[in-house]
């Protein structure tokens, strides 16, 4: 293994150590190592240091670097947004962990295709929690009401919690509530255990703010 990518991994490892130990010494923070623009080889030198959740954000890529990979028993998060199109396929990968169920319709379809291949799904519900129209998700006014909804009519899908983005800003205050108003809905749902929240520029602020997950790209594989 490379010194850079021992010294990129050491350095995440104390931040995420402070800013859990600044929620409480038993609060667990999981690292998901977004691959998005790194290749197999990235992947595997991060394997090899007892590294096992990844997660890419287009199909496509996630089915070509797991085919190439399958020799290694990675857990795979898909983190983007799915098209309809492609629901069949990503199912056919059996992604541990669906980051970025975005509203009913899609809930309805991946439902529907669940059933037909006897199939279930973990997922987690994605919170515009920024208000940002660029960002898909369900609005923090009307999650907790599509969460227990998704929950009641569609059994095929598990959902283990939530995740977001945060705000696309500078100003670190407004990062925190957006992160905020997501943990305060996680706090109201029954049966939950994942909040995924934090990349590579404000995992410490979400970590903070209770997020128990972070999916962290350039800051591992610069």
């Amino acid at each position: 293994m490379d010194l850079d990518l021992r010294d990129r991994l050491d350095r995440v490892f104390i931040d995420i150590e402070d800013a859990r130990k600044s929620v409480s010494q038993h609060h667990i923070v999981k690292i998901v190592a977004v691959t998005k623009y790194s290749e197999s080889e990235a992947i595997e030198k991060l394997y090899s240091v007892g590294h096992r959740a990844f997660g890419e954000n287009r199909v496509q890529d996630l089915e070509l670097k797991s085919q190439k990979l399958e020799e290694l028993p990675i857990e795979w998060h898909f983190i983007g947004n799915l098209q309809k199109n492609k629901i069949n396929r990503l199912l056919s990968l059996r992604p541990s962990l669906f980051q970025g169920l975005d509203s009913l319709k899609i809930a309805e379809a991946i439902q529907s295709r669940l059933e037909e291949r006897n199939q279930k799904l973990n997922a987690l519900l994605q919170i515009n929690s920024s208000y940002e129209s660029s960002k898909a998700g369900v609005s923090p006014e009307k999650a907790k009401e599509t969460f227990l909804e998704i929950r009641e009519r569609f059994p095929n899908i598990n959902l283990k919690g939530l995740m977001t983005i945060g705000s696309h800003t500078t100003d670190e205050v407004e990062i925190g509530k957006s992160f905020e108003r997501t943990r305060k809905i996680y706090e109201e749902l029954p049966d939950v255990n994942t909040l995924s929240m934090g990349m590579s520029s404000d995992f410490k602020i979400a970590i903070a703010e209770g997020s128990n997950m972070v999916r962290l790209g350039s800051i591992l594989f610069k």
